[in-house]
């Protein structure tokens, strides 16, 4: 299979709780797929809402294509996002439980075919965020002792 990652949404994973992941399609315009191809895109602030049925992707930058000329797109247009109606339908019960977000993680092609990373997520509070970095923090000191365990043993 044929993957190429074009953008990652890093703060995503520090802001919420991923419970469950999915893949969608991108519907876009000539010049959004030249300029994402050249890995100019941003998913930070983005997020998709189901709106009539449909799955849409907001507040996703894709910056203009330099050759583009007057055919050139709009940088942060709404984007439909490609899934089956049952998979939509699905996510639409989920999101309107309390707290629940779509949360875009990472742009990429797949076999030539612009795909989105999206995240069912909850929000994370402040004191979470706070758990992680000490448990970060606590990993990398083990790491490093274990390190220096290592070297001292030869």
């Amino acid at each position: 299979m044929n993957i190429k990652n074009v953008t990652e949404n890093r703060k995503a994973r520090h802001d919420y709780h991923i419970l469950e992941t999915f893949e969608a399609g991108i519907a876009l315009s000539g010049t959004e797929v030249k300029s994402l191809r050249a890995g100019r895109a941003n998913l930070q602030d983005s997020f998709a809402r189901i709106d009539n049925g449909e799955l849409i992707l907001y507040n996703m930058h894709i910056s203009p294509y330099e050759q583009g000329n007057r055919f050139n797109h709009e940088p942060k247009r709404a984007r439909r996002l490609l899934m089956h109606k049952r998979e939509i339908m699905r996510l639409l019960g989920k999101t309107r439980e309390k707290g629940l977000a779509l949360i875009p993680l990472k742009v990429y092609f797949k076999n030539g075919w612009a795909k989105v990373e999206l995240a069912l997520a909850r929000g994370k509070k402040l004191y979470d965020r706070r758990e992680d970095m000490a448990a970060r923090d606590a990993r990398r000191e083990i790491d490093r002792a274990m390190k220096d365990r290592a070297k001292q043993s030869y």
